[in-house]
């Protein structure tokens, strides 16, 4: 008997440590290559518990994943209009600010953002803009403009360029893109002006190669596209690996004059997450300057917070495609959530745009 009670009280202890071990357990959903291992183990270490890692490649993505039921997520990296999504859904906790002694390292241009004022809910973490990206060897010898989103929309550039084009596979941004080169905002309501950005999209829609969220990166690198529509990090990505493998060709990226859309992906706490305490730790430990410059030195992330620029490599920080300057700041747009009615409107376009 005194045995059993002994085998009793061990197995009894072995679950209790064993289950305290599993609870600390921090449980982050957020963008692929978003974070290095390295930088994970360090914090692991610090926190003494284990960073869960779920990936995702888009906003919707991920939000139509917690919309279909998904809990336990103890933080997530949403865009800024995802973040507007989460809290009209009431999804997210409010932070514990007195955890985050970091805090003040963010820039003062970031702390105040539409969609969280006063950062209540959200902590900025990485900066992309949605660019051009082309193969500047090739573009120079066609004498082409690489200011302007007139490079993918005007025919007299794509003459040159048909086949060689690609534009991203989203509503938003390509609509979006269409918008700027009008001279409209991206938050425009008035339907006759989203219907002349769908015109100007139908008619140059034969001259691209295809419309993709991630396969321009290797095909700007190998050289089978000269122009993409796309996003700073992966322009970046291009450009590295173009020089990494030798290349005889340079890429380069910049922000069309006409302007463009900026994203900031924030820290969030979900509510369904069991580890506020960790999610808190985690962040603050983000904020810490060494470790916010991860993400820009690992991808070429714009980067909000202002302890991180010392600890950001040269190439990247001084990069006016990663980290635009005051003049081009200014012709920036954050994409924001729209009505029901304008939403169904865009949608009902963007099918006839994929059909036509």
């Amino acid at each position: 008997m005194n045995a059993w009670r002994a085998t009793l009280i061990v197995l009894s202890l072995t679950l209790m440590v064993s289950g305290s071990h599993a609870a600390d357990v921090l449980h982050l959903y957020i963008w692929n290559t978003y974070l290095s291992e390295e930088t994970a183990a360090r914090f692991e270490a610090r926190c003494g518990c284990r960073l869960k890692q779920d990936f995702y490649s888009d906003n919707e993505e991920m939000l139509a994943k917690l919309e279909a039921g998904a809990i336990g997520y103890d933080l997530l990296v949403p865009t800024g209009n995802a973040v507007e999504t989460l809290l009209r859904q009431q999804a997210l906790q409010p932070l514990d600010k007195n955890r985050l002694p970091n805090l003040g390292n963010i820039k003062a241009e970031f702390r105040n953002p539409w969609y969280d004022p006063g950062m209540r809910y959200a902590v900025p973490y990485a900066t992309t803009v949605t660019v051009l990206g082309y193969n500047a060897t090739r573009l120079s010898e066609l004498g082409l403009p690489t200011d302007s989103w007139a490079l993918i929309f005007e025919p007299r550039y794509l003459d040159k360029l048909k086949g060689k084009v690609t534009v991203l596979n989203s509503q938003r941004e390509l609509m979006g893109a269409a918008m700027k080169y009008l001279g409209y905002s991206v938050q425009e309501t008035d339907p006759a002006r989203w219907d002349e950005a769908k015109r100007l999209i139908l008619r140059t829609k034969p001259y691209w190669a295809t419309f993709s969220n991630s396969t321009y990166i290797k095909d700007l690198a190998v050289g089978t596209i000269w122009v993409a529509h796309g996003y700073s990090s992966d322009m970046y990505r291009a450009q590295q690996d173009a020089r990494d493998a030798g290349r005889p060709f340079n890429i380069a990226f910049r922000t069309p004059k006409e302007g463009a859309v900026l994203a900031v992906d924030s820290f969030v706490l979900h509510k369904s997450g069991r580890r506020p305490d960790l999610a808190h730790q985690f962040i603050n430990f983000m904020l810490d300057g060494a470790n916010a410059a991860d993400v820009s030195n690992l991808i070429g992330a714009g980067n909000p917070n202002a302890a991180a620029r010392p600890y950001i490599a040269p190439g990247i920080a001084g990069n006016p495609g990663i980290f635009p300057p005051a003049a081009d700041l200014q012709r920036l747009e954050m994409l924001r959530d729209f009505d029901p009615k304008t939403r169904r409107l865009l949608s009902r376009m963007w099918t006839e745009i994929k059909v036509r």
